[in-house]
């Protein structure tokens, strides 16, 4: 069991109307309201932030956003700056997720300069890395994701990613049915974790949370936190639905 707290965070995708995204965050608020022991994030939709925002004010509920560009302002159509999630209340923002890099071309040089933004800002990123499921057949797992981890946090000091939280999302695992085992997940994120300790220290590598997204689920989730690497989770079909998210939250 980690010593870290746990973080379970919700990843909403391309999934709910600003309607549908703050009734999913008033429902929830109502389940974990009395959650302390868990941090707890959601990550709606960039047209839903304000609401969901409204909604989880005051609550153990706290406001991701899915990316972010990494200049302050300008000419960039389509693009949400750092300051704008920060205005709106984020105070997280999920970096680097495999459909970003699999659907719209995004590099771990991408990645690098979007976790700088975000820390620049004060937010937290939540970086992601995973291999996909030829790269796992080929035996090619941890050198995958040490290219990731590398790339992306190139020129960064240990005590610029103080506030940094790490998801080992397998491609193969995401929105596929196939969660990683339990033991599997713990190799990986021990792994990661020594990674980071070869190149940031050992400091760092107590702290840093590491979470597992990948077909997390109410049925598997109490077994996947009891590994003394797993930090948390990052839920993205799960956390749709508000009961099954706060069984996820409340898995203890």
């Amino acid at each position: 069991m980690s010593l870290r707290k746990p973080m379970i965070a919700g990843n909403w995708k391309m999934f709910k109307t600003q309607t549908e995204a703050a009734e999913t965050a008033r429902r929830l608020v109502s389940l974990v309201k009395d959650t302390r022991d868990v941090d707890v994030m959601v990550a709606p939709a960039f047209t839903a932030l304000a609401g969901v925002a409204a909604e989880i004010s005051g609550t153990p509920v706290t406001l991701g956003a899915q990316n972010l560009f990494w200049e302050t302002e300008g000419a960039f159509t389509g693009e949400i700056s750092p300051a704008m999630l920060v205005a709106v209340g984020c105070r997280y923002v999920i970096i680097g997720h495999s459909e970003r890099r699999q659907y719209f071309g995004e590099t771990d040089t991408g990645v690098n300069r979007k976790t700088a933004a975000a820390i620049d800002a004060g937010l937290v990123p939540v970086l992601c890395i995973g291999e996909t499921a030829s790269e796992r057949e080929d035996d090619k797992t941890l050198p995958v994701l040490q290219r990731q981890l590398k790339k992306g946090l190139d020129g960064f000091t240990a005590e610029a990613l103080a506030s940094l939280v790490i998801a080992y999302e397998p491609v193969w695992a995401i929105g596929t049915g196939k969660a990683a085992t339990a033991d599997i997940a713990q190799s990986v994120h021990a792994a990661i974790r020594q990674w980071i300790e070869t190149n940031f220290g050992n400091s760092l590598a107590k702290s840093i949370r590491i979470l597992y997204g990948g077909s997390v689920k109410p049925n598997n989730v109490k077994e996947l936190m009891s590994q003394p690497d797993i930090d948390g989770a990052l839920v993205g079909g799960a956390s749709l639905d508000a009961e099954t998210f706060s069984q996820l939250i409340c898995y203890k």
